[in-house]
């Protein structure tokens, strides 16, 4: 292939990457942010607002759950038919269920049949999300260079980010609307526009080519038929260090996004205040990844990644005393210095980091297996913190949970052999 069309098939990987992962997670983080500002009083009613709370956490957590269970699958599909195959299909599926929530009777119409219907279409939204981001990461790391992986790849998860603030900016219009009136159908709106996002998504997908490295490997042919197993057996190593490597960032991101909503709602934070600064931090999240995937080019995955793990464990309790101020500039400069440089320095290496662990015949279950597991083991975070404010009044508890999430995640990354980011050191097939 000619550079000239190299550099072209490039160019279309990242825009597909970066669009479709802004679509696809666009529907994922609205039910957070609906968990956290409605869910808990439409389909939880309670006399005890933090049991509803912690109901409504508890539902957004079962998308975490199923998560593993669609890169199992999807990351199956991947390995051996295509990375384009498997992210039609995420998308189609997280398109449906996030349409039918906004369709759902709440508790007072349907009574227990509301909540049940709730988590089946959350079970559908993680098994979907579970299958999207090793994809949408390989579909820019496996035909960029090796000398701007970093930088190139750290693309996919600024469509992660960009989703979020969409997802914030639609609530945040919504709650423009009378309190009753938000309530009674307002909130519905964001996610019965999906249907429209989810037609370009998957008109963008259709269009995109196969990663050139898994046609190189033959698609079905030349992929092992198990995928999976070969990847339990030949990279246990990798697999527990990935997993450990991304608790601080995932648990972080939990807490500095969908937990803090509540947790500043309750300490008396004004809510769009709270809206705007998330928006502001994710602007500032998605604009800093590419800035710290291109310097881990240059000076190492791991110096960078372990700088932003240290900096979320130091920042913690600040980012909570920051929110419970009450003051807008104080709550908008948490989120910036939390997403746009704590959590931005970790999640914008993953992508370059993950994809150089594992070789190309597992290399989507492998990312796929790893970024769900850790999403299991730390999908509970909002749950937990909740609990432990509620329990201590203060937020202490909450900041040292964090830290010691920190603490695995930086034991991990001293613990990882990098690859060296010599020029020529390519993905292996």
């Amino acid at each position: 292939m000619s550079t000239a069309s190299e550099g072209n098939q490039l160019r279309r990987a990242i825009l597909a990457s970066l669009a479709g992962n802004m679509l696809e997670w666009y529907d994922f983080f609205l039910f957070g942010t609906a968990a956290a500002l409605v869910f808990n009083r439409l389909f939880f009613p309670a006399a005890d607002p933090t049991a509803s709370l912690l109901a409504a956490f508890s539902v957004y957590a079962v998308g975490f759950a199923a998560r593993p269970v669609g890169g199992l699958i999807f990351g199956h599909v991947g390995d051996r038919y295509g990375r384009k195959v498997s992210l039609v299909w995420t998308l189609s599926i997280m398109g449906v269920a996030t349409f039918a929530i906004g369709l759902l009777p709440s508790y007072e119409q349907a009574g227990m049949l509301a909540p049940a219907l709730l988590v089946a279409l959350r079970l559908l939204q993680g098994i979907a999300a579970g299958g999207e981001w090793g994809g949408g990461v390989l579909m820019i790391t496996e035909n960029a260079p090796a000398r701007r992986r970093g930088f190139l790849g750290a693309w996919s998860q600024v469509g992660v980010g960009l989703g979020f603030v969409l997802a914030s900016l639609a609530f945040y219009l919504a709650r423009r609307m009378p309190e009753a009136d938000f309530l009674a159908w307002g909130w519905r709106l964001p996610f019965l526009a999906s249907i429209l996002i989810f037609l370009v998504g998957v008109f963008i997908r259709l269009r995109v080519s196969e990663t050139a490295r898994h046609l190189e490997q033959g698609q079905g042919q030349g992929s092992h038929a198990a995928p999976i197993l070969r990847l339990l057996r030949r990279y246990p190593r990798a697999i527990v260090t990935g997993v450990g490597i991304r608790l601080a960032e995932n648990g972080g991101s939990h807490l500095l996004i969908t937990f803090s909503l509540a947790y500043g709602v309750t300490v008396g934070a004004p809510a769009d205040a709270l809206l705007i600064g998330v928006m502001l931090g994710m602007l500032a999240d998605s604009a800093m990844m590419p800035v710290f995937g291109a310097l881990s080019d240059r000076i190492g995955r791991r110096a960078v990644y372990l700088g932003g793990v240290i900096a979320l464990a130091l920042f913690g309790y600040p980012f909570l005393m920051m929110l419970g101020s009450g003051s807008p500039a104080m709550i908008v400069a948490a989120f910036v210095i939390g997403n746009g440089l704590c959590h931005a320095a970790m999640i914008g290496v993953q992508p370059a980091m993950f994809s150089e662990m594992f070789d190309g015949e597992v290399r989507y279950s492998g990312l796929a297996f790893v970024h769900e597991v850790s999403s299991v083991i730390v999908g509970f975070a909002p749950l937990i913190a909740t609990a432990l404010y509620a329990s201590s009044k203060s937020p202490i508890p909450v900041a040292a949970y964090l830290a010691v999430l920190c603490l695995v995640s930086a034991i991990a990354l001293l613990s990882w052999r990098e690859r060296s980011q010599n020029p020529s050191d390519g993905l292996t097939i």
